[in-house]
């Protein structure tokens, strides 16, 4: 009886050491964060610095407001994934103050394109395919809305 008890918890012993084991492979198979989005958060933080540097036009007030809201949403959904630089939202190099809306505006299109092109050529990994759909699909809505308000601008 003492053996029958003996082998089956060696086996069992056997069958969790296995178990440990995989999950110790997959762990490893998932590397560090990728630098595509580590390049993306910078390039969102430096977006949100040329829309929220304490500047407001009347005319696009509101899609300001909008853009910088999806671009802490897609941060958000980064750093949700444990993806995290450590920085803050104002470390960023600093932006020309001087600049018009036009420019804010157009600087904040080109770095929405980058951060989205970026995590679209992120290494897929499935665990994280979800989280990357999230944030893409909030980098595209702050796109959407800053070349809205580039549009609205141009008609002023």
């Amino acid at each position: 009886m003492k053996i029958k008890y003996i082998v089956f918890f060696s086996a069992l012993g056997l069958m969790v050491m296995a178990g440990m084991l995989s999950v110790k492979a997959r762990a490893q198979q998932i590397t560090g964060p990728s630098p595509a989005y580590l390049h993306a958060l910078s390039n969102l933080r430096m977006a949100r610095a040329f829309l929220a540097d304490g500047w407001a036009w009347e005319p696009v007030r509101s899609e300001d407001a909008h853009a910088i809201r999806e671009i802490d949403a897609a941060i958000r959904e980064i750093k949700l994934a444990q993806i995290d630089d450590g920085k803050n939202l104002s470390d960023h190099p600093p932006i020309n103050t001087h600049l018009g809306w036009q420019d804010r505006f157009g600087k904040a299109s080109g770095l929405l394109t980058s951060a989205h092109y970026d995590l679209q050529h992120a290494g897929d990994v499935p665990e994280a395919r979800g989280l990357r759909d999230r944030t893409l699909l909030h980098i595209d809505a702050a796109h959407h809305t800053v070349n809205d308000a580039i549009r609205t601008g141009s008609w002023n």
